[in-house]
């Protein structure tokens, strides 16, 4: 079982930056890849971003964040970061980090769906006002 929390939240105005951690504890030598989602009110989890945590840093990115927000891990540290630039009032939500044990499927790497990923963060609330 990993344990996951997520730090970094906060107000921002439109056009800013954050950047998120999520510290990982418990067996993370397992994980397959870790991932950023975010929840708005009233709307479903939505996929932002995900990086295979063992190998090669490869990550895969939602459109609406692509060249915005980046993901990046320090494996030393067991932490998955998601900086977030030019900030929108839109991406007011709480965000998630989330880890994947295994990979579910031969010629698939990167997992975009919530039930895909098997451990996650209690959330930060990031508000950006405008």
């Amino acid at each position: 079982q990993v344990q996951l929390v997520e730090s970094g939240g906060g107000l921002v105005q439109a056009g800013g930056s954050l950047k998120l951690s999520c510290a990982a504890s418990g067996r993370s030598s397992s994980t397959y890849a870790m991932g950023w989602f975010r929840q708005a009110p009233g709307k479903e989890r939505e996929f932002l971003a995900t990086i295979l945590w063992t190998g090669s840093p490869s990550t895969y990115y939602s459109d609406p964040v692509k060249g915005r927000f980046t993901i990046s891990r320090d494996n030393a540290k067991n932490t998955v970061y998601l900086q977030m630039n030019s900030l929108k009032p839109e991406d007011t939500a709480v965000y998630y980090c989330a880890a994947k044990r295994e990979r579910t499927y031969a010629g698939v790497y990167y997992y975009a769906a919530s039930n895909d990923y098997d451990n996650w963060g209690q959330g930060t609330q990031v508000t950006v006002s405008s």
